[in-house]
């Protein structure tokens, strides 16, 4: 188990600066490149939006400035309707390896048509695969959250993100309380990847892969991520 130390300065760096994992650097050239910070941090805001075909591939630029930072990743539309585990898995991974495909990951994480159960399965799989055991499984029962769950959540984004390890969350989202894009009469079963924080709006940088309405990076805020986790849980 690893000790988690919170960060107390963050290093500037200029905006929308693109960063390359040395792994990634032999993957075949991505058709698509596009850095975070220029769009803004608000909650809200889509990054990328609108290339919602399965399987579509991009590169996200990670940036740093005085109160944000956000991770370079490999970004990908999950392939099948069930496969959101094994996607978001693997944009969590694409921050420092070059990642296996979605299917390889499916077939790791156990992943079926019901989806990927639990979120201990995604936990273990980054683990594996990463030769590290950075990541553990964080349950957030209480729906509402509890302060200190919520004080747990932000730490963990914060010491992950500075140490380039993205979130895998679990989450559940209802009618009345969604992200942008997605189906506003269902209750949606999913797992994205927080790939970035801004202290300063306090909000949290999401690749969905998903691409409901395809959106696809955009800004949630810090309180919106912290009622969609009940009564799921998060790697971290």
């Amino acid at each position: 188990m690893r000790k988690r130390l919170v960060s107390t300065a963050i290093a500037v760096a200029a905006v929308g600066a693109l960063v390359t994992p040395a792994a990634a650097q032999a993957e075949p050239p991505h058709p698509h490149s596009v850095s975070v910070l220029g769009h803004g941090s608000e909650a809200g805001t889509a990054v990328v939006s609108g290339q919602n075909e399965p399987g579509t591939r991009l590169r996200v630029g990670g940036a740093r400035t005085a109160s944000a930072h956000t991770l370079p990743v490999d970004y990908q539309v999950q392939e099948t309707g069930y496969w959101c585990g094994p996607a978001a898995t693997r944009i969590a991974l694409s921050a420092r390896i070059a990642p296996p495909s979605q299917g390889a990951l499916a077939a790791q994480l156990g992943t079926t048509e019901a989806g990927t159960d639990h979120i201990s399965q995604v936990t273990g799989v980054l683990n594996a695969n990463l030769g590290t055991g950075w990541y553990e499984t964080k349950e957030m029962p209480n729906d509402p959250p509890t302060q200190a769950q919520k004080d747990l959540l932000w730490n963990d984004i914060v010491v992950d993100i500075d140490n380039n390890y993205p979130l895998v969350t679990n989450i559940v989202a209802p009618p009345g309380n969604q992200p942008p894009g997605y189906p506003s009469d269902q209750t949606i079963h999913h797992y994205f990847t927080v790939i970035g924080y801004d202290d300063a709006n306090r909000t949290v940088l999401i690749a969905d892969p998903a691409s409901f309405g395809g959106n696809q990076i955009y800004w949630l805020s810090f309180d919106q991520l912290a009622t969609l986790i009940p009564p799921k849980g998060y790697a971290a």
